[in-house]
């Protein structure tokens, strides 16, 4: 197989046009993100999405999650705080919805929030990322890097959780 058929990692393909080039590596791993958490949850058994295996998060959990962080984070990044919605929602993660929530659902909500994130990081002025930004309530200080770094690292974390325990109960 010659390197040229070989997909790479998306950021080994170079800079992503319209992102300041100190958010590029932010960037690059929220689209490796996205692009795992779909190959990952091709076909996955809809009534696999709330098992908790031998006390787990569910893929389910962590499909909510995802979302939420990405959300979250990036409202802090912004210097704003969380709305009564993304509270609401933040409460919810990890609980089996009473009306029917499908993986693809999940799915397209967390592309979606990819999609808003990689918006936000190309209107983003490099000049403002060290600022301070509070995060939660207490308004524990951060800097709008730090936050969007974070949420761009958090999510991988999770992406490979999501892997695992979707091999785990595929398996």
């Amino acid at each position: 197989m010659t390197e040229n058929n070989i997909k790479r990692e998306v950021w080994l393909r170079g800079p992503l046009p319209g992102i300041p080039p100190l958010l590029q590596p932010v960037a690059h791993a929220l689209l490796q993100a996205r692009e795992e958490v779909n190959a990952i949850m091709i076909n996955f058994p809809e009534i696999f999405l709330w098992v908790k295996p031998n006390g787990m998060a569910s893929p389910g959990f962590h499909l909510q999650h995802l979302s939420g962080i990405l959300d979250r984070l990036f409202t802090y990044a912004r210097g704003e705080a969380l709305t009564a919605s993304q509270l609401t929602y933040l409460a919810a993660e990890g609980k089996e919805p009473e009306r029917q929530c499908s993986v693809n659902n999940l799915v397209e909500r967390f592309n979606s929030e990819v999609d808003r994130a990689i918006d936000q990081l190309s209107h983003t002025n490099q000049a403002t990322l060290t600022e301070t930004r509070g995060v939660g309530r207490a308004q524990i200080p951060s800097t709008e890097i730090g936050l969007l770094t974070h949420a761009a690292e958090h999510a991988m974390r999770h992406v490979g959780q999501l892997l695992v325990t979707a091999r785990l109960l595929e398996n």
